[in-house]
């Protein structure tokens, strides 16, 4: 059995898509795994991640997340419309749904990013880099050279489309896999 010597992830936050765009980038999925045998991440559902996994600490629990999000987050009425347009690829490790970044998803995250901090100090830290919103279609297990392929296939699907940002969902890892745990309405 393989050792590891990082601490477990347990949670992270982020914002469930609508099912017509879920179907559509599972699609995208599978043709990953078919044509190049991608398994990676093909268990988490498809989402934009506002907050990346981290282990929050035995002292608190996920209702201490779901109230920061309900006392910091949802007064602020966050909710607005969003953008993907195509696919696109940080370097050779990630095919992702090309989400538009704005100023509306970075306040998205920073209040969020925020009252979780809020509520359990220390359990995460703010990515100090510009947020770049994204739905993952394959990542780590990529083979060497078939990213351009991949994404002119992709783009052939021509995924051009508006979305409503309406939830920010809280996962936790069950075993190996990513479930969604709470999903609130914002």
């Amino acid at each position: 059995m393989k050792q590891s010597n990082f601490t477990q992830q347990t949670h992270f936050i982020g914002v469930l898509l609508p099912e017509d765009l879920t179907l559509t980038l599972e699609d995208c999925r599978r043709y990953m795994n078919e044509a190049y045998g991608c398994k990676s991440g093909h268990g988490t559902p498809i989402h934009v991640t506002l907050v990346p996994p981290f282990k929050l600490q035995e002292e608190y629990s996920t209702e201490d997340l779901v109230r920061a999000i309900k006392k910091d987050v949802l007064p602020e009425r966050l909710g607005f419309s969003a953008h993907i347009e195509n696919f696109s690829a940080f370097g050779d490790r990630t095919i992702f749904g090309n989400v538009i970044a704005n100023d509306k998803w970075t306040k998205l995250r920073d209040k969020t990013v925020k009252a979780i901090l809020n509520a359990c100090p220390g359990c995460t830290k703010k990515d100090q880099r510009p947020f770049q919103p994204h739905a993952t279609v394959a990542n780590r297990d990529i083979p060497e050279g078939v990213i351009i392929e991949a994404l002119q296939v992709m783009n052939e699907l021509n995924l051009v489309e508006d979305f409503p940002v309406d939830n920010i969902t809280i996962f936790e890892r069950k075993g190996n896999r990513w479930v969604e745990s709470v999903s609130i309405g914002i």
